[in-house]
């Protein structure tokens, strides 16, 4: 059986470390794309991407949101790492308004502060980069399981927890042991070291205001909670406590 993995390289968590990680391991066969329409035709789109693909090893995008395929003969290992939302989003901040970019994000940044910066993405109309991003982007990975938007972030992680690699970007040592675990049976030669690829360099807990450290708090509930959730499964597998288990999906 072909064994791919898939990163779901999601905006600011640590991705740009595990990518190096891949590339270095699978050298000219690690690829990326991006894709334009989130939502279940999507599914369709990365099982051809990664059939058409046939030498390719490692898989990267920023926007897989969709239930991932079924493949015959193909087995995909998932990675997604998780990070603490504020954090996240102080992170986004910084490297957008650095950036050489005319995004909508890149422009925010440079013309507010990180006030401005937060309060005009949370004012627009479906703009999740400051609520709930996390939640938002797992919840699509799951779209048929039952219950709102949490609950459908919550089974995803524990999907991808159970089947591939769930990581913290707090541990990130700790993901890349597990995912070393993974894959060894398929890639003996599999190794890695630490890196912190384009990380900003201030600390994130300095930049954030005690006021604005409450507010995003309060609009970013779900992502905490889908954290917290990460948290209790990556602690209870690393203490032998229990098995993670499918949930439902």
């Amino acid at each position: 059986m072909r064994q791919v993995i898939l990163h779901n390289h999601l905006f600011k968590n640590a991705g740009s470390s595990v990518d190096h990680i891949l590339r270095q391991n699978f050298q000219g066969r690690w690829v990326t794309r991006e894709f334009s329409n989130p939502g279940p035709g999507q599914t369709a789109e990365i099982a051809n991407w990664i059939t058409k693909n046939t030498d390719a090893i490692a898989f990267s995008s920023h926007t897989i949101q969709s239930v991932l395929p079924i493949i015959p003969d193909v087995r995909i290992i998932q990675i997604v790492m998780l990070r603490d939302p504020v954090d996240r989003i102080a992170s986004a901040y910084r490297f957008e308004k650095t950036q050489e970019s005319n995004s909508r994000g890149a422009q925010l940044a440079r013309q507010n502060g990180f006030a401005g910066y937060v309060h005009a993405r949370l004012n627009i109309k479906g703009d999740r980069q400051c609520r709930n991003f996390q939640t938002s982007r797992l919840a699509a990975l799951a779209f048929t399981h039952p219950g709102n938007e949490l609950s459908r972030a919550k089974a995803a992680a524990s999907l991808i927890a159970r089947d591939g690699v769930l990581g913290l970007v707090s541990d990130f040592d700790a993901a890349m042991r597990r995912l070393t675990a993974v894959l060894r049976p398929g890639f003996p030669a599999f190794d890695w070291h630490p890196v912190i690829i384009n990380a900003a360099a201030q600390n994130t807990a300095q930049a954030v205001s005690p006021d604005m450290r409450k507010l995003l708090e309060e609009t970013n509930r779900d992502d905490f909670a889908l954290l917290r959730h990460a948290q209790a499964m990556l602690c209870q597998a690393s203490t032998g406590a229990g098995v993670i288990q499918r949930s439902g999906m």
